[in-house]
């Protein structure tokens, strides 16, 4: 399950070790740790990591498949955070050690900053080939994080970026070395540890105040 340890200004949010899906206590989990992170005072930042081969596999399928009677209240669920790390009043990083697939993917686009490891590992957005579409929060949240053609060609061809690739398409803000994803996040999160509160939230909000309507819209929340 989810950690959250503090280094100095820099909260750093263990996603966990396995395929870190989004099972519902697992957003639970999260959503507690964000509690944290929001109700602390004074300069303080954001990284997500995990530890392992995944940073995170997106939707707990087999859970959503156990429970097709909750499918719309589990989107909402997950949309809820993506909005809430979109707009979460302190500078976040997402340290991406190991593969970052579909809602994995979309999570790490609700940072600020991402930083991936160079040589093994892919981010990717895979739903066309698995025959997911994406919702209309979801969509929006993708393509207001990320260049108009970039977006479309990781959502219509479900392509595998990896983290030289991922930085080149701006998809990630730097590629390097594996030793070096997380101290790397957690030196950008601490450049900007001054910057945490309302002023940026507001910003935040205004920013992305597109996505976060189509991400916070509860009433039809599967488009």
């Amino acid at each position: 399950m989810p950690s959250l340890d503090r280094h100095d200004n820099v909260f750093v949010l263990d996603l966990g070790d396995g395929e870190n899906r989004f099972h519902p206590d697992w957003l639970t989990a999260v959503s507690a740790a964000l509690d944290e992170v929001e109700k602390a005072e004074g300069p303080r930042a954001l990284v997500t990591a995990a530890t392992g081969k995944f940073y995170s596999n997106g939707l707990d399928l087999d859970w959503l498949f156990a429970h097709a009677d909750q499918h719309q209240d589990y989107v909402v669920s997950v949309h809820e955070l993506f909005a809430r790390m979109l707009s979460l009043p302190v500078i976040t990083v997402a340290a991406l050690q190991g593969h970052t697939f579909a809602a994995g993917a979309m999570f790490s686009l609700a940072h600020d900053f991402r930083v991936m490891r160079a040589d093994r590992g892919y981010w990717c957005l895979p739903e066309a080939d698995i025959n997911i579409p994406f919702t209309p929060g979801m969509a929006a949240l993708i393509q207001s994080r990320m260049a108009p053609q970039t977006a479309h060609e990781a959502m219509l061809t479900a392509r595998r970026y990896g983290g030289v690739d991922a930085a080149a398409a701006g998809i990630v803000d730097q590629a390097v070395g594996e030793d070096a994803v997380r101290s790397t996040a957690i030196e950008i999160a601490q450049t900007h540890v001054n910057k945490a509160g309302d002023t940026l939230g507001t910003i935040k909000a205004r920013m992305y105040a597109q996505a976060l309507a189509a991400l916070r819209d509860t009433s039809n929340p599967l488009g």
